[in-house]
């Protein structure tokens, strides 16, 4: 009988982790799609992380390239090699550079990476992922953004947050820690002087680093955008500007003027790889059909 009641459990939750991938992660009576419309995954765009190395048909691990040429913010550099598939995930880890770097007039001293999608999201699309932050001053983040163009550069942050303070973070930061944050900014550009967002956020139950949280936006149409948390509708945003330019999946691991390294460089130096580590259980990104 014991073996038959381990057996069903093993059986039960392979089955619900199938269905899971079959079906964005929403709790019961959350999920907002029409229905006579059902979901379906965007392939290119979503990854489980089960095998040892990043599927570089899918994401791209060097900040420079693919029209992208951002590779940190000083203090901290971007390097593919912080980047490691894993136990199921992708891991991000953040610590001190054997040596100092410049480049660009910048100084950088630490480092951290950026992974990116190769292919675009679109209008209509949800976008989901399970991470667990790392407990450092440097961020864990996943959000879009569209390549350059003058007229219309639009950023959406579905979660950024950071995962420790200290006394030199600035008093508005002062809950980052322990925060759903999300923004929809229309970036500044030669052709459009001010940056323009609009941005909301809710607390989460514990701090970003404790455990794993779902974060996920359904890009509803260029006006409205939808936030979920754990499954959970928590806000929607209302860009200042339609936002409906092809954009990319970010995953960036860095550094805030707004929560500088601490004198002795803190966790990021002197922590241990689950805390120096923003963890991705998996990414999603759905379409309606």
């Amino acid at each position: 009988m014991k073996h038959f009641k381990t057996t069903f459990l093993i059986c039960l939750l392979i089955t619900l982790n199938n269905f899971a991938q079959k079906t964005p992660y929403f709790t019961n009576g959350q999920d907002p799609k029409p229905t006579e419309k059902k979901w379906v995954k965007v392939k290119n765009m979503s990854d489980e992380f089960k095998g040892s190395k990043l599927n570089h048909k899918k994401w791209q691990d060097n900040p420079i390239g693919n029209d992208w040429n951002w590779d940190g913010r000083a203090p901290a550099l971007f390097r593919a090699e912080n980047v490691v598939v894993k136990d199921g995930k992708m891991n991000v880890t953040v610590s001190k550079l054997d040596k100092v770097v410049r480049k660009k007039g910048k100084t950088f001293t630490h480092q951290g990476a950026i992974v990116r999608s190769l292919y675009p999201g679109k209008v209509g699309w949800y976008f989901e992922t399970k991470m667990k932050a790392n407990a450092t001053v440097m961020s864990s983040t996943f959000w879009l953004m569209s390549k350059y163009d003058c007229e219309k550069k639009e950023e959406l942050d579905i979660q950024e947050c950071v995962g420790r303070l200290t006394e030199k973070t600035h008093s508005w930061a002062k809950n980052w820690d322990g925060i759903f944050h999300s923004n929809a900014i229309h970036r500044k550009t030669n052709c459009h002087p001010k940056s323009e967002r609009d941005q909301k956020m809710v607390y989460t139950p514990t701090k970003n680093h404790e455990r794993f949280y779902v974060y996920g936006a359904w890009w509803k149409s260029p006006t409205e955008i939808l936030c979920f948390l754990d499954g959970e509708y928590k806000y929607t945003l209302n860009p200042t500007v339609e936002w409906d330019m092809p954009a990319f999946l970010q995953m960036a691991i860095e550094t805030y003027d707004w929560n500088p390294l601490p004198d002795d460089g803190g966790l990021v130096e002197s922590g241990t790889w689950e805390q120096r580590t923003t963890q991705y259980d998996w990414v999603r990104t759905w379409k309606l059909k």
